[in-house]
C-alpha cells in the first residue's frame, strides 16, 4: 500500500547538492507539465457520444441508452472513464477533464451521463433568451410528472451499471488500458462496478484499475436494508428513499433541497452567471434582495451558505451583506456557515468576490455548470438507484439481494485504486483503507487541502489531474 509519505532524509554526503537540484528540477518541470492554460483546456476536444444500452421492459426504447462525453483522442492510449455523483452530471468533470487530457493526450477521459439526463428539455435552456432566462431562473420549467416516467422505477443499479459497462467495453476496443472511478456517488458505484456479477462475468475483469474523489462504496449505503424496508420504504445519509411499492409515484428525486424544477432554475442561473454576470438577478430567483446574477448563483453552492454541506465549493462569499450564523447547515457538519440576512447598503446590490482560500473560480463554476453538451446536474435522479445502492451496501453474496443485486465479488477486487478525499469533504483516508482492507494491496492516497466536496472537479488547481495522471502513468 501506497500513501503519499515525505522524502526520506538524504544522506549527509558529497551527493546531497547534486540529489537537491535534481530533486529541484524534477519539481520545476512537473509544475510546468501540470500547469496547462485556459486556452489548453478549451482546445481538448470533446463529443457526446449515444449507444445502446441495457434494454429494460417498458422504458422507451430511444431511452435504453448508454451516453459518454469523450474529452480527447479518439485513438487514446488509456481510457479513463468517470460517473457523477449523487445529482450530478457528466458536465461536471468538463474542467477536471479537461485538465487530465492536455497534461497527458495519450488519456482520454469519457464522462458518464445516467440515462435520465435525456429527460431533460435542454434546449429549453439552451436558445433562451435573457429575458426568458430570468423567468426560467424564478420558475424553472415544468417537472413531467410521475405518472408519465413511472417506467423509472427499474431504472436502478443494474441498470446504470450495465448502461456504463456498455462504454466499458467499447473502450477496450480500443485500448486495454481502461480505468473506472466517480466522484462521489459515482466513486461507490465503480467499486459496485468492480464486484459485479454481469451475468458470470466479473465487473474487476473489464478495468485495470479504480479511481475514487470523495467518495466510496458504501458512501450512501448506512444501515443494513431490510427487504420490508426494500419494498415499503428505507433511508440513508441523505434521507428517505420510497420502497419498490411506491416508485412508481415517486420515481425521482423531489425534496426541498433538490429536484427537477429547482434544476432547472439552478441552470438558468447559471447561463445568467455566465454571461451577465454583474448585472441585477432576478428578483426572488434565489435571493430575495437585489444581487448580482453571480452572487445569486453562488449563495446557493458556496459553503458558507449552502444548506446542504455536502454539496458545497470553496468560493469566496457574498459582499455587501448581512450575515448570522446558520445552525441547520453546521448541525449538518458544515462549517463556519452563515445565513444571509439582507444587505448593508440597501441602495447597492449583494455581490460576490474571491479569496485566498477559494479553491474554484465563481466565473469558471457559473461557464461549466450548463454546457451544450451536458450540464453539472441529474434533473431527474432515479430513486432507484439510491434505493439499490443502499441495499447493496459492499456486497450481497448471502443476503436476501444476492439473485437481484449480485455484487457478489467484493473480496476478489485486487484492482490498484486511488483514493483522492476533500479535507472537508465526505471521505477520509481511513474510508479508503477500510474499504481496501484484506483485498487491495496497491492504494494511493491524497487529500486536497481545503477542499469541499465539489471542489474535487471544480479546482482551479490542476492537482487532482496532475495526481491522476501521475498514478494512471504508473499502472501500465
Amino acid at each position: 500500500m501506497s500513501l503519499n509519505t515525505p522524502f526520506a532524509p538524504a544522506r549527509q554526503d558529497g551527493s546531497m547538492k547534486r540529489l537537491a537540484l535534481t530533486l529541484l528540477g524534477l519539481i520545476s518541470l512537473t509544475l510546468a507539465r501540470a500547469a496547462p492554460t485556459e486556452p489548453a483546456l478549451q482546445r481538448v476536444p470533446v463529443q457526446r457520444v449515444l449507444r445502446p444500452g441495457l434494454s429494460v421492459a417498458g422504458t422507451p426504447a430511444n431511452l435504453n441508452v448508454s451516453i459518454t462525453l469523450r474529452y480527447g483522442s479518439k485513438t487514446p492510449g488509456t481510457v479513463l472513464l468517470l460517473m457523477p455523483g449523487y445529482l450530478g452530471g457528466a458536465g461536471s468533470f468538463d474542467r477536471l477533464a479537461r485538465q487530465i487530457v492536455a497534461l497527458d493526450p495519450k488519456v482520454a477521459v469519457w464522462a458518464v451521463d445516467r440515462r435520465s439526463n435525456l429527460l431533460e428539455p435542454q434546449n429549453r435552456v439552451r436558445f433562451a433568451s435573457r429575458a426568458q432566462l430570468e423567468t426560467l431562473a424564478r420558475e424553472g420549467l415544468p417537472v413531467l410528472p410521475a405518472e408519465k416516467v413511472a417506467y423509472m422505477k427499474d431504472w436502478g443499479l443494474n441498470v446504470t451499471l450495465n448502461d456504463w459497462r456498455a462504454a466499458v467495453q467499447e473502450a477496450r476496443k480500443l485500448t486495454p488500458r481502461v480505468f473506472i472511478g466517480g466522484h462521489s456517488l459515482g466513486a461507490a458505484l465503480s467499486g459496485l462496478y468492480a464486484a459485479y456479477d454481469f451475468g458470470g462475468q466479473r465487473g474487476y475483469n473489464d478495468v485495470r484499475g479504480l479511481v475514487m474523489l470523495d467518495g466510496y462504496p458504501g458512501l450512501l449505503s448506512g444501515n443494513a436494508v431490510s427487504p420490508q424496508e426494500y419494498q415499503q420504504g428505507a433511508n440513508n445519509m441523505i434521507g428517505p428513499i420510497p420502497g419498490t411499492d411506491n416508485l412508481a409515484s415517486a420515481p425521482y428525486v423531489n425534496t426541498f433541497f433538490y429536484g427537477p424544477q429547482l434544476a432547472s432554475r439552478a441552470a438558468a442561473q447559471a447561463r445568467l452567471a455566465a454571461q451577465y454576470p454583474q448585472a441585477p438577478a432576478p428578483p426572488d430567483a434565489f435571493l430575495k434582495w437585489p444581487a448580482t446574477n453571480l452572487a445569486a448563483a453562488m449563495t446557493t453552492i458556496s459553503q458558507r451558505y449552502t444548506f446542504v454541506p455536502f454539496l458545497a465549493l470553496t468560493t469566496g462569499r457574498a459582499t455587501n451583506v448581512r450575515e448570522t450564523p446558520n445552525p441547520l447547515p453546521r448541525f449538518l457538519g458544515g462549517q463556519d456557515s452563515q445565513r444571509i440576512e439582507g444587505p448593508q447598503d440597501p441602495e447597492k446590490l449583494i455581490g460576490w468576490q474571491g479569496d485566498a482560500q477559494s479553491l474554484t473560480d465563481a466565473q469558471d463554476f457559473a461557464r461549466r455548470f450548463w454546457l451544450p453538451l451536458s450540464d453539472a446536474t441529474e434533473w431527474y435522479f432515479p430513486q432507484k438507484l439510491a434505493l439499490d445502492v443502499a441495499a447493496a451496501r459492499l456486497s450481497t453474496t448471502g443476503t436476501p439481494y444476492e439473485q437481484t443485486l449480485p455484487v457478489l465479488y467484493n473480496a476478489a477486487v485486487t484492482l490498484p485504486l486511488l483514493g483522492i478525499s476533500a479535507q472537508n469533504g465526505v471521505t477520509t483516508d481511513q474510508d479508503f483503507q477500510q474499504y481496501a482492507e484484506g483485498h487491495i494491496k496497491d492504494l494511493t492516497l491524497h487529500t486536497l487541502p481545503g477542499a469541499a466536496h465539489l471542489d474535487m472537479t471544480y479546482a482551479k488547481s490542476d492537482q487532482v489531474a496532475r495526481w491522476i495522471t501521475e498514478w494512471l502513468a504508473k499502472h501500465p
